[in-house]
């Protein structure tokens, strides 16, 4: 089984900084693309970040890049998401997700991803 436990969202204000976690306890990080993605209330699921297993190349959404950064330990076999100079339309709840896939867009193929995340919710507010 693909397990996963998921922390890190909060209140933040904005410009703040938060950092979710993403550790896996039933399989290895590693051999695995490891997708972030976000869900606003009223909004549509979105691909915030991605690291692809094939090769680790990381993929952001425009609106993210130069603010977040995905990492991963792999002693820990938890994958990270930084986030910086968090903004309003940064909130939502945060999903990491993980496929045994690799070569696909991991931003925006949802299908290719067969376990996710219970999601942390992400408040981005003054």
């Amino acid at each position: 089984q693909l397990q996963f436990v998921e922390s890190g969202g909060g209140l933040v204000q904005p410009g703040g900084s938060l950092r979710l976690s993403c550790a896996a306890s039933a399989f290895t990080f590693h051999y695995y693309t490891i997708g972030w993605f976000r869900q606003a209330p009223g909004k549509d699921r979105e691909g915030v970040s991605c690291f692809s297993s094939r090769d680790g190349s990381t993929y952001y959404k425009d609106s993210v890049k130069g603010r977040f950064t995905i990492s991963r330990n792999n002693a820990k076999n938890t994958v990270y998401l930084q986030m910086n100079s968090l903004k309003p339309d940064d909130a939502g709840v945060y999903y990491c997700a993980a496929s045994a896939h690799d070569g696909f867009n991991c931003l925006e193929s949802e299908y290719e991803y067969a376990a996710w995340g219970q999601g942390t919710q992400v408040t981005v507010s003054t």
